[in-house]
């Protein structure tokens, strides 16, 4: 039991310095296009698409919300926020990198608005769990909003601030996401890139609060 506790001790806190894992100099394999659209993975993207970076839980079910959305142009999976460089999927798992689940989301700003994909991301799945969402547990599981540039940024604290004020009608429950500038984003392998496309039946643990999100007004 002891072993147990250490090990769950282990998953609910971010590491300390010399506690993370070492990684690797070179970016894990991963997939090369998109296994929905053919497009990409890595880019290039066309001009005037813009980048936001999501974690809501499991990013199997993440990003298939987000690659369904009018106006993605590509989604990818992957881990941010972290210490360890290049990590494995297995890694991550342990706690001991930092990271955690992410999704990459490259977007048209003139088909869909980042307002609209922060409405995705407040509505479906619980951002005031801490370091888990539903029955997964540990760091890799936290809420987190990766801003690329001050207006993302603006409009993630904004649209945070308006989701705060709905639950507190509600039940109260305080918000645990991160917001904070884009760190690097690193690629997950092939095998979860749009797992569920490939695994239609696959597992999806999201599960959202039921309560609406206002902040296309409050965050436009």
């Amino acid at each position: 039991m002891f072993f147990l506790s250490d090990m769950l001790n282990k998953k609910l806190h971010l590491p300390k310095p010399g506690e993370a894992l070492p990684g690797r100099d070179r970016p894990i394999p991963t997939a090369t296009t998109h296994h929905v659209s053919g497009h990409p993975l890595k880019g290039p993207y066309p001009e005037g698409l813009e980048m936001a970076m999501f974690g809501m839980g499991c990013f199997w079910g993440a990003e298939r919300l987000f690659w369904q959305m009018p106006g993605v142009w590509v989604t990818a999976v992957g881990f941010a926020g972290g210490v360890t460089p290049n990590p494995t999927y297995q890694e991550t798992c342990t706690g001991l990198t930092g990271h955690t689940e992410v999704v990459l989301v490259v977007f048209d700003p003139k088909i869909v608005s980042y307002s609209e994909l922060l409405k995705l991301f407040w509505e479906e799945h619980d951002p005031t769990q801490g370091m888990r969402q539903g029955n997964d547990v540990g760091t890799t599981y936290r809420s987190a909003i990766y801003t690329f540039g001050e207006e993302q940024q603006r409009q993630a604290v904004a649209s945070r601030d308006a989701y705060q004020a709905a639950l507190n009608a509600v039940s109260g429950s305080r918000i645990t996401t991160e917001i904070a500038p884009a760190p690097e984003f690193y690629f997950a392998e092939a095998d979860h890139q749009q797992y569920l496309s490939k695994n239609p039946y696959g597992y999806c643990g999201l599960k959202g609060t039921g309560v609406s999100c206002p902040i296309p007004a409050a965050a436009a």
